[in-house]
């Protein structure tokens, strides 16, 4: 088992808490840690999982359970796992999306930076056992692919994925492993306009102001919308799901892009059953919500949100964050890691969605 030097002080908080003492945007911490999270899902029982973002320094894991308030093992073993070692088919490289499905699986997007492929994984929560271990072929993910955001419907067998190198959406049939790939089009490529600014600097991406196409991905509770929109982006957009699977021209998905209401230059998305899509503020150090009438408000304003990632919502009404200062690695910094532990994940109260 590996885990921080520090004793474990509390468990996890449970997604579930309801406690009537929870205002809409209280946050909270749920762990800090040596390494940074990438990005991080909250699962039933109290279970939280994330990735070891792959722009940081090497890791000994890449794929963790939080298992207290300063403490986390590799996940499901470290055997499964590259750590710092040589990559392999049969192990973990360079993960970063990941979420838990309501059917007791881990999905996690492995970007194979050091391998060279990018693969879908899926694991049994309870058992740790791998599922699926699915490799991208070229044509959906070619060299130079980013791809590290994910949405999964398990109820129709598909997933949806975010490329934000060679900006576009990608769709795979889990049973089948039948794909398309949707690019080109103006709602994946960020936006000249939605610019990157952190404590008033200007902040570069491998020594250019950064401009990052599309990036968190969701679903509609009925899992027939997919949402999404650029990271570099002001729009959060909308397109039935069925419109981006395959057999579908690239002319009739476009005819059914709608968008659905601005959002903030963000890294994560999540929306929620009853509607509500939250979004990581990176300009703000906080985390907005775009409400059911399509008006865009600050949630939470918090310096400890310092480049608030991912968020994940499983139920309940905790909605769950990490935070990693990604732009203070040598990608953005063009020099040394600027970024100092603890790195955490948060999580902030958004009360019980109603269906």
């Amino acid at each position: 088992m590996l885990s921080t030097a520090h004793a474990q002080t509390r468990p996890a908080p449970h997604p579930e808490d309801v406690s009537p003492t929870h205002r809409i945007g209280d946050l909270e911490v749920v762990a800090e840690l040596p390494i940074r999270p990438g990005n991080v899902a909250p699962a039933a029982g109290g279970r939280v999982f994330a990735t070891v973002h792959p722009l940081g320094a090497p890791a000994a894991a890449q794929l963790i359970e939080i298992t207290g308030a300063n403490s986390y093992r590799a996940w499901p073993s470290e055997v499964l796992q590259r750590g710092t070692g040589a990559s392999a088919d049969d192990r973990i490289d360079s993960p970063l999306g990941l979420l838990v499905d309501h059917r007791g699986r881990l999905w996690v997007i492995d970007m194979g930076l050091q391998l060279g492929k990018t693969r879908l994984w899926s694991f049994d929560i309870r058992s740790g056992q791998v599922l699926h271990r699915i490799e991208l072929p070229a044509d959906l993910a070619p060299k130079g692919s980013f791809i590290q955001d994910l949405a999964v419907d398990e109820v129709g067998g598909w997933v949806y994925l975010a490329d934000i190198a060679n900006p576009g959406l990608i769709t795979i049939n889990i049973a089948t492993g039948e794909s398309r790939r949707f690019g080109g089009h103006a709602s994946v490529q960020a936006d000249p306009k939605a610019r990157m600014v952190i404590g008033g600097q200007e902040i570069q991406f491998q020594g250019a102001p950064a401009q990052v196409g599309v990036n968190p991905i969701t679903l509609s509770a009925d899992r027939k919308t997919v949402f999404y929109g650029a990271m570099n982006g002001q729009r959060w957009y909308a397109v039935p799901a069925h419109l981006l699977r395959p057999g579908v021209s690239d002319e009739q998905t476009a005819a059914g892009i709608r968008q659905v209401g601005a959002k903030p230059v963000s890294d994560g998305a999540a929306t929620t059953p009853d509607g509500r899509h939250f979004f990581t503020n990176l300009n703000a150090s906080g985390i907005d919500v775009l409400d059911s009438k399509g008006q865009l408000k600050p949630l939470v304003r918090d310096p400890r949100l310092d480049w608030p990632d991912s968020v994940h919502h499983f139920e309940g009404g905790w909605l769950y964050v990490s935070v990693n200062q990604l732009y203070k690695t040598p990608a953005f910094t063009g020099g040394a890691d600027q970024g100092k532990p603890p790195y955490r994940v948060m999580r902030v109260w958004v009360g019980q969605p109603s269906r």
